[in-house]
């Protein structure tokens, strides 16, 4: 029989999706469900951690609160690579009214560079910095408000380091092989520099899936330059080694907050517009990209707030925005008065402050003259007024704070610190990517020999504790089965030779209310089948399709659907968010991730229920083996399932399924591969394994795809 199945799966056209509204079974909050789910235990991890804080009662209790915190961090980011010469280089000047420029060359690790523009008074140092880290401006440093706030700390006495995070500026880590004009996910933006093809925000999270299969965060490559920056500064003899601050907006404000939070050189420091809860982000504009979402941090309890206390009692100023569209300013207060209590329980109340300009999102005038007297105050001593332009327009309206954000005192070209205007145009250059790359090679060493120590049962329960698999184990969830407990039909279509039986897979507190079409001949005479589609259960159900020709040979079919596939699909991703490289429920997947949950898991878990149900299906008697069919999404949690407890089926056959997830660490591009990204997975096993896991003649895969979805041939 295992032939004839795969001979439809090769024939048949498996990426159509039927559009039949007579085969839809849920009519409950149709695409809302996963959202629901996962927003629940989301409030229930925030409930649990603000009951944890509101018992902080002394000052040991906030430096246990603090280590605690700080320890997780870096280790949920990969921790952080060794020290290597920075083989700084200066290789350019700029002289403005007030201060002068150096454009600055320096490798974060080795054959890595980072593009600096160091801005310096005028006046003989030493002198104080602030680092500058960038939000996501395509143009990195040299986008005006960066130039801005950079020339007007140096006007006033501190120098400042900006500098061009990965995926910005100078920094792009995915060029086309040719010239081109435009974004090819954003054609109606004109490319920083012809070879360019992703924004910052593609760029960013398409490193963030090979780091998180690493175990580590894209975070650790943004907080490392960070780190490294202040090591080239405080080696210079004009730079004040003690007297060191941080400001940033936006994604920048994102970078400021870790830092300050681990690096306990950052004296002061004035994050800007990212600073909110994680409640309230959620709620409004949902989780944002790769590097601000650490895995298992809500359910750890580390909350954006901990990122200002992880730093008390140093100077902090968080710097908000009324009208903050992205990082709601309610969620800011909220923060601001955690911190506060936190900072006086601390006995440093007035360390801690806030400001709130009524704008829109950006690093205004009002934010960047605020965080620029608060550098002098904590690094220079002197608490005075300063103004970027005097007399200060009033009223000041969006119009004004917008030509004074984004006009500029330097082009791009002439900011230019890399030859030819991208870094990963230099000789020898290694991008996230190649790097990435090496620390699999690693890693593959290290964990094939550790897998090789372990015996099958000691390899399941590794597999299963990577994914965070929650069920399995046939004699013990089937207590159930039979009974009517597990599924139940709502309806059914009578067609010629067989009927559908429309079902409903219970759900409890952490798993979904799933639905299938169970394929019911008149007779039944061959193995039961289970029909994973990664795109709808109706792909295959029509008159005609695969479902139907297994029927009529005799064998009972599911076609089933998984969480987040089909009529469980929240599809936040009709925002474009990512332009579709990150799959269809991106957003639910990183809730998941900030929960310490992975799709890979949750789906592995479903598997299982629905190979539970189909299984015992009208026979009280010893379940019967399965034969497992699933395509696209739904294969690695199939084969992983399948690993896992292979005694429960007859036959698997996966189709459209990458081969490895060493593969998509090593590609520059990659789509539609974050729901199939595990956290630290590449520290244990990869995809190759679970097959000998499962068995060789049990699985079999068919038209294997890249990390791009191409099929390979």
């Amino acid at each position: 029989m295992r032939t004839t199945i795969a001979a439809f799966l090769l024939c048949l056209p498996l990426d159509s999706v039927a559009a039949d509204d007579e085969l839809t079974v849920l009519t409950d909050a149709p695409g809302k469900q996963l959202e629901q789910l996962l927003m629940r235990e989301f409030h229930s991890h925030l409930d649990r951690r603000l009951e944890a804080y509101n018992a902080l009662k002394s000052r040991a209790d906030c430096e246990k609160w603090q280590r605690e915190r700080r320890k997780f961090f870096i280790r949920q980011i990969g921790g952080f690579p060794q020290r290597t010469p920075l083989n700084a280089k200066i290789v350019g000047e700029l002289k403005g009214e007030g201060y002068r420029v150096e454009k600055i060359l320096f490798e974060s690790r080795p054959g890595h560079h980072v593009t600096v523009n160091l801005y310096l008074p005028d006046a003989k140092g030493p002198y104080p910095a602030v680092l500058v880290p960038c939000g996501h401006s395509r143009n990195g440093k040299a986008a005006g408000h960066y130039q801005r706030v950079s020339s007007l700390l140096a006007k006033n006495g501190i120098a400042a380091l900006c500098y061009d995070p990965i995926g910005q500026g100078e920094r792009y880590q995915c060029l086309a092989d040719s010239d081109q004009t435009h974004y090819r996910t954003a054609p109606q933006h004109k490319v920083v520099h012809p070879r360019v093809q992703f924004l910052p925000t593609i760029e960013h999270t398409t490193m963030g899936v090979g780091s998180i299969l690493l175990g580590s965060n894209v975070a650790q490559y943004r907080i490392w330059d960070g780190i490294r920056a202040i090591d080239y500064l405080q080696s210079r003899k004009d730079i004040i080694a003690d007297k060191i601050g941080c400001t940033g907006n936006s994604g920048g404000g994102t970078i400021t907050a870790y830092l300050m939070a681990l690096d306990d050189r950052i004296v002061a420091a004035a994050p800007a517009c990212y600073l909110t809860t994680f409640r309230r982000l959620i709620e409004t504009v949902g989780a944002q990209d790769a590097e601000q979402n650490i895995f298992g941090q809500i359910a750890f309890g580390m909350d954006e707030p901990d990122y200002v206390m992880m730093r008390a009692p140093k100077p902090t100023l968080i710097c908000a925005a009324t009208r903050d569209v992205t990082f709601d300013i309610g969620g800011t207060w909220d923060l601001f008065r955690q911190s506060k209590r936190f900072y006086t329980r601390m006995g440093y109340a007035e360390r801690v402050d806030m400001i709130e300009a009524d704008a829109r999102h950006g690093f205004t005038i009002l934010l960047r003259t605020a965080s620029v007297r608060f550098m002098r105050r904590w690094l220079l001593g002197k608490d005075d007024v300063i103004h970027e332009i005097n007399p200060l327009p009033d009223p000041l309206t969006d119009e004004v704070m917008r030509e004074h954000q984004y006009t500029a005192d330097w082009t791009d070209e002439q900011l230019q610190c890399s030859p030819d205007g991208q870094v990963m145009l230099m000789k020898g250059e290694r991008s996230v990517f190649d790097i990435n790359a090496g620390i699999e090679r690693k890693l593959r060493e290290e964990r094939e020999a550790a897998w090789e120590k372990l015996n099958a049962d000691q390899r399941r329960e590794l597999v299963r504790k990577t994914i965070g698999c929650r069920t399995g184990t046939l004699a013990r969830l089937n207590r159930n089965i039979g009974t009517g407990k597990s599924a139940r039909p709502t309806d059914a279509i009578q067609r010629k030779d067989y009927r559908i039986e429309k079902t409903i897979l219970a759900g409890n507190e952490d798993q979904l209310a799933l639905p299938g079409l169970l394929f019911i001949p008149a007779t039944v005479s061959k193995p039961p089948v289970l029909y994973l589609h990664g795109e709808s259960m109706k792909a295959e159900a029509q008159p005609g399709g695969l479902c139907e020709q297994l029927t009529k040979q005799g064998h009972l079919v599911l076609s089933a659907e998984l969480s987040g596939i089909g009529e469980t699909e929240t599809g936040y991703d009709k925002r474009d968010y990512g332009r579709g490289l990150f799959g269809r429920d991106s957003q639910e997947i990183y809730l998941a991730y900030l929960m310490g949950r992975s799709f890979v898991g949750m789906r592995t878990d479903d598997v299982f229920r629905w190979s539970d149900y189909l299984s015992r299906h009208g026979s009280n008697e010893k379940p019967l083996s399965i034969q497992l069919i699933a395509t696209g999404e739904a294969a690695v949690p199939a084969l992983h399932a399948a690993s896992l407890e292979p005694s429960r089926f007859e036959s698997v056959r996966l189709k459209g399924m990458i081969r490895s997830w060493a593969e998509v660490v090593a590609a520059s591009e990659n789509k539609n591969q974050l729901v199939n990204a595990v956290h630290g997975a590449l520290r244990h096993y990869d995809l190759p394994e679970l097959i000998e896991l499962a068995g060789k003649a049990l699985v079999k895969i068919e038209g294997p795809v890249d990390a791009f979805g191409k099929e390979i041939n």
